[in-house]
């Protein structure tokens, strides 16, 4: 009997390994994929538009945009390659 409970818990204490390890791995996975990047997104924005500043921030791509107009800031939604919003700066 007494060796049996040795060998349930040594199996139990495996199982417990295995599954932190697989939670470990498929959580640092998860955090390191990379959203797909569409080919191509258009900006409709009036000529003397240019990029100032551009942030990543998990599936989005905001654009803050200045000249052409007032300063603004556009969102992309990277895994559509379309405008997801638009926000004016106010001076």
């Amino acid at each position: 009997m007494r060796k049996l409970m040795v060998a349930v818990v040594i199996g139990l204490g495996v199982l417990i390994m295995a599954g932190t390890m697989t939670i470990a791995l498929t959580v640092a996975h998860r955090s390191m994929a990379v959203p797909p990047v569409p080919r191509d997104a258009v900006l409709d924005e009036p000529s003397g538009t240019r990029i100032a500043q551009i942030l990543v921030v998990s599936d989005r791509l905001a654009l803050r945009l200045e000249g052409g107009g007032p300063d603004r800031v556009v969102v992309v939604d990277l895994t559509t390659g379309k405008v997801a919003g638009r926000a004016v700066l106010a001076r």
